[in-house]
Formats: C-alpha cells, sequence, structure tokens
C-alpha cells in the first residue's frame, strides 16, 4: 500500500479536477455553439444556451436557425425562434421563407409567417413568389391558332404580364391554366369575328375582349395586361373544309353508285338463273311428251290417227307462226 505525501495528494487533486473541467468544457462546447450564441447576442437576437442545447438534443443544427433568426433581427420582423423551429422540423426551407419575410416587410406587402410557411412547405419558391409581386412577370404564350367566321385562319402571339397574388398563391393554379385560359379567349374572340380583317385592323379589341374575362380567377397570379405581341394570317380553312366536304360528299355518291351496279348485275344474274332453270324444266317436260305418247300408244289410249292429227295441228301451228313473222318483218320494211 502506497502513501501519497500531503503535497502529491493536493496535485493530484488538482489533476482530478482539472480533467472534470476539460471533460465538461468539451462536452459544453460540443452540444453549445459558443460562437452561434455570441453572434446572436451581438446582434440583439434573444437565444438562450438552453435553446441551443434543446436545439442540438432535438437534432436540429442551430446554425440553421440562428441565423435567419439574426437577419429577422436585424430587419425588424419579429419572429419567435420555436417557429423558425418547428418550420424547420417540418421540412421547410427556413432561410427561403425569412428571405421572403424581409423582402415583403421593405416592400410593405402583408405576408404573415403561417401563410409564408404553407407556400413554402407547399412546393413553391416563397421568395420568387414575392419577388414577382414586386416586379410582374411576363409569359409569352405560344403561337395560338383561330379561325374567322370567313374560314381565314388568324394566328395570334400574346404577352401576359402577371403579378403573384400572395392571398390565392396555395391552391392557386399555375402558369399553364393561365396560357390555356389566354388561348382559350383569343379563338373565342377571333371566332366571333366576321371576318379576318377586322382581326387585323383592331388587334387591341382581342386583348380588352380576353383582360374583360376575369381568366386570372382561382389561380396565384393577377393578370395585369394582355397585349398581342404578333398576328399573322394563315390558311383558308373554310375553302380546304369545303373541299374535303365535296371530295367526301364525291366518294359516298361514287360509292353509292357502284352499290346499285353490284346490286343490278347481282339481280341480272339472279334473273338468268331463273330463266336457265325454267328452261330446263321446259326442256325435260318437251322430253317426257315422246315418251307419254309412246306409253299412250302401247296402252291403247290413243290411236295411231289421233297421234296424226296431234302432229298436223303442230305443223299447222309452227306455219302459222312463220306465216305471222313473215308479215311483221314486210309491214316493217315498208316506208
Amino acid at each position: 500500500m502506497f502513501y501519497l505525501g500531503g503535497g502529491a495528494y493536493i496535485n493530484m487533486m488538482i489533476i482530478s479536477v482539472f480533467v472534470v473541467v476539460l471533460l465538461f468544457l468539451m462536452i459544453f462546447f460540443r452540444f453549445v455553439p459558443l460562437g452561434l450564441w455570441i453572434s446572436a447576442w451581438s446582434s440583439g437576437a434573444k437565444v438562450s444556451i438552453f435553446s441551443l442545447v434543446g436545439m442540438r438534443l432535438r437534432r436540429v443544427t442551430p446554425s440553421r436557425i440562428v441565423l435567419p433568426l439574426i437577419k429577422l433581427t436585424k430587419a425588424n420582423v419579429p419572429i419567435p425562434i420555436a417557429q423558425l423551429e418547428a418550420h424547420h422540423l417540418a421540412g421547410g426551407r427556413v432561410d427561403a421563407v425569412v428571405n421572403a419575410l424581409i423582402a415583403a416587410h421593405r416592400a410593405n406587402l402583408e405576408l404573415p409567417f403561417e401563410r409564408a410557411a404553407a407556400i413554402d412547405l407547399a412546393g413553391r419558391d416563397v421568395f420568387e413568389a414575392v419577388r414577382m409581386s414586386v416586379n410582374p412577370k411576363v409569359i409569352e404564350t405560344p403561337m395560338i391558332s383561330a379561325m374567322a367566321i370567313n374560314g381565314i385562319e388568324i394566328k395570334v402571339v400574346a404577352r401576359v404580364t402577371v403579378r403573384t397574388n400572395i392571398q390565392r398563391l396555395v391552391g392557386g393554379a399555375g402558369e399553364a391554366t393561365i396560357i390555356a385560359r389566354v388561348g382559350e379567349g383569343i379563338v373565342t374572340t377571333v371566332g366571333s369575328a366576321a371576318t379576318h380583317r377586322e382581326v387585323l385592323e383592331n388587334p387591341d379589341k382581342i386583348s380588352k375582349t380576353v383582360l374583360s374575362k376575369g381568366l386570372d380567377a382561382g389561380t396565384a397570379y393577377e393578370i395585369l395586361s394582355i397585349d398581342i405581341a404578333d398576328v399573322d394570317v394563315g390558311r383558308n380553312i373554310g375553302a380546304s373544309l369545303q373541299i374535303e366536304q365535296a371530295d367526301a360528299d364525291k366518294k359516298i355518291a361514287e360509292a353509292k353508285a357502284e352499290e346499285r351496279r353490284a346490286l343490278a348485275v347481282a339481280e341480272e344474274q339472279e334473273m338468268r338463273a331463273r330463266v336457265q332453270e325454267m328452261r330446263a324444266k321446259v326442256v325435260a317436260a318437251e322430253a317426257e311428251v315422246p315418251l307419254a305418247l309412246s306409253e299412250a300408244l302401247r296402252n291403247g289410249n290413243m290411236g295411231f290417227f289421233d297421234y296424226l292429227n296431234s302432229e298436223n295441228r303442230k305443223a299447222d301451228t309452227k306455219m302459222k307462226e312463220n306465216i305471222g313473222g313473215m308479215n311483221i318483218d314486210i309491214s316493217a320494211r315498208q316506208p
């Protein structure tokens, strides 16, 4: 058993205390970003040590909360740190929301933190929305084809100036809906024109008519103006449709005529078949006459003189038919 003197014991106690203090400081600086706390304190942001420790325990990077809070404090936009941390834990982008709040405050736009957080969680760029509210955006539509009443095609390109409507940004329709509605309005306006010359003479009529329809209802934007950038004359669609209709009618008529011809041919063939069938029956019946005569002669039902009288009558009938045919031919040859 070793015995230490009083001086050595005191030295061991000092070393032990030093090690404990060193471990405590290491753990303290591990959980408490002292430099970040000093930055927040010097900027006037109220952040306690326990809040920073709690962020560490909740696995939240303190810099992602404290640095945006410093920007809010310097911009004089009071937002509690608990709301920033809650938005971060919900999967939101705290820095983007803070930048949007500062931009809205500088532009005198009403944008509560709850709405900005909802816009961010909805997947939209809230800072870009605020910037579009201050600086409107121009959306150019693709080439829109419409037809006037006289059948002439008109091709129109429009530029739509829009501004973000922050109140309808969550749940509002996007740019595709604006373009579709403007295109529908252009087609309707051009289609109501009597001739294409009316559209070419007054292209502003299109923008005024379309703008008066309230096309931005239910969208995330507010339409400021609709300007016609280009108007061109296209094909004569009415004439093309008439030509196509005439070709279709012609093909239908030809098909019906062919159907009638085929039906007539079928009827003719059927009639010929019936005539041939009747002729076959007559030939068969005539073939049975000599048999019947011979049978009658054998059985005594008919005498020889009766047979001769029958043959004489046939010869007289045939002679009369020949004489009648000769008279018809002679009368036909007389002038």
